[in-house]
């Protein structure tokens, strides 16, 4: 059982990832990004997760900055963007992000989205970056089980995460079975779908029953089932309230309650048709 927010899993390559951090899509960049990062800082979140395409990173840097917490007990993580995939181009948008954020190396960077045709040759440079000691973990985002097969083929390192769009809607049962005989941890966006699911009657009921809010029963499940999670809010309220779960345990029977409630309905694109 996960019981404090610096808790973390161990990747395949021996880096631990905590279990729970902030997402900032959609936040925008300069104050509010640094704000929200400061605000997760105090409320001892010590994993960030941007993307160049959030157009936030210089915003996020300097919420590290400022936040005055040791670069060595911090997680961050960004992704290469869809139109700067292939080899060279990876390199160069690596160097980007890097530059920035401010920083000297990255805990995690991922593929954004399997790019039909380029994302091996994006790993590969993934792999370059990962032996040079410039990231501590790489991975992959929104892979479904067949462009993960078609990756593993030519890989040389494994991916250490996928990140992709997981809640109660989306369990994404195969895809968790298939990582995790492969080694590689799941990570979830958007685990509260948007916000959608906090209006579900049975969250609800479960929530009651715990007195806790829809939205940490549902981050609780997260936890619960083995998925890292990443919920973005710029709210200071929120951003503490979200990592107020760590004190209690759902009972096997709420947790099969919310498995049940999986539609397979995506909130965000299907990654076998996205058109960016």
């Amino acid at each position: 059982m996960v019981t404090s927010i610096k808790e973390t899993t161990t990747l395949h390559n021996g880096v631990k990832m905590p279990w729970f951090g902030l997402g900032v899509y959609k936040v925008k960049d300069g104050s509010e990004a640094a704000d929200s990062v400061q605000t997760a800082m105090k409320n001892g979140y010590r994993s960030i997760d941007t993307a160049a395409i959030y157009k936030n990173e210089e915003g996020v840097g300097k919420g590290i900055k400022e936040a005055g917490v040791s670069r060595d007990e911090l997680f961050i993580t960004s992704k290469v963007w869809n139109a700067d995939q292939g080899y060279d181009t990876t390199l160069a948008a690596f160097d980007a992000s890097l530059k920035r954020l401010d920083l000297d190396y990255l805990d995690l960077y991922l593929i954004h989205w399997p790019v039909e045709g380029k994302f091996v040759e994006t790993w590969k440079a993934l792999e370059k970056l990962y032996k040079e000691g410039r990231v501590r973990a790489i991975g992959v985002s929104n892979f479904h089980i067949h462009h993960l097969e078609e990756l593993l083929k030519e890989a040389e390192i494994k991916p250490m995460i996928n990140q992709v769009e997981y809640h109660p809607h989306l369990t994404q049962v195969e895809l968790r079975e298939f990582c995790e005989k492969e080694g590689i941890q799941l990570e979830a966006w958007s685990p509260l779908k948007q916000g959608e699911l906090l209006e579900d009657e049975t969250i609800k009921q479960i929530a009651e029953s715990y007195r806790k809010s829809p939205a940490q029963i549902i981050l609780r499940w997260d936890l619960q089932n083995k998925v890292i999670t990443i919920p973005k809010s710029i709210k200071d309220y929120r951003i503490a309230a979200n990592a107020d779960i760590f004190d209690f345990e759902l009972n096997a029977e709420d947790m099969e309650r919310i498995n049940a409630l999986n539609k397979n309905e995506r909130c965000g694109p299907d990654p076998d048709h996205f058109d960016f």
